[in-house]
Parts: structure tokens; C-alpha cells; sequence
């Protein structure tokens, strides 16, 4: 049996590049994620997931087509609902922890440069 531990801080350390996901816990088909985003990622959704946005560090908005932008800070969250199209934005550096299930595709079914795979998201776990 494996426990995982550990701090957010130092979890956060483990990560360098915008738009890159990492897990760091998975529990009952979910996976708690930390990133560090600037900019924008993409127009996409998700069509069978939500997707639990919490600000850990700085500014964040969620854009959306069809109704308000909502924007975060520090210790603000907000869930994106399923099928819903959305795209986060973040003039400055942003740190957010990310609760969703375990198979939800980083940028649903749209493939840009800055997709990252499950694979990739989790592949610190198997090193």
C-alpha cells in the first residue's frame, strides 16, 4: 500500500513550465493536481467532467462563451461544469491545485501545444 504526503509548497517546487499539470494525490477516481499557469491555455471542455479550481498563489479568470468570466484569487475556487466551454486565463504567474477524475484529458478533446497527457501529468508517480 502507498501513502502519498507531502506539502503543497514543496510540490509546487517540482513544477517549471506553464500548463503543466502535475498529480500529486489520487483518492476514490480523483486526481488533485498543482500548475503553475501565465497567459491563456485554450478554448475546451470537458464533456463528462467538472473541474475544481482552487487559487493557490496570484490571479486567475475563467473565460467562458456563454456566460459571466469568473475571477479568483488567493483561496477562491470555482467549478467548471461538465460540457461546459471554458478557458483560463493569467496575466501573471498563477499557482492553482486542480480536483477532477483521474481520466479527465488536460484540454478535453482539443490538442494544442500546450496539452499535456495523462501520462505525462503522472509520470513523476512511476519514476
Amino acid at each position: 500500500m502507498s501513502f502519498n504526503t507531502g506539502t503543497i509548497k514543496d510540490e509546487f517546487a517540482h513544477v517549471d513550465d506553464h500548463w503543466s499539470p502535475r498529480v500529486i494525490a489520487d483518492l476514490n477516481g480523483q486526481s488533485v493536481k498543482v500548475a503553475k499557469v501565465k497567459d491563456h491555455l485554450t478554448w475546451h471542455s470537458h464533456r463528462d467532467e467538472d473541474e475544481l479550481f482552487l487559487i493557490w498563489k496570484g490571479e486567475l479568470t475563467i473565460e467562458y462563451r456563454d456566460r459571466p468570466h469568473v475571477h479568483m484569487k488567493a483561496g477562491d475556487f470555482h467549478v467548471v461544469p461538465k460540457g461546459v466551454e471554458h478557458n483560463p486565463v493569467a496575466a501573471d504567474e498563477c499557482w492553482i491545485l486542480l480536483f477532477e477524475p483521474s481520466e479527465t484529458k488536460h484540454t478535453g478533446d482539443v490538442v494544442v501545444e500546450k496539452t499535456r497527457t495523462l501520462e505525462t501529468q503522472r509520470s513523476h508517480l512511476s519514476a
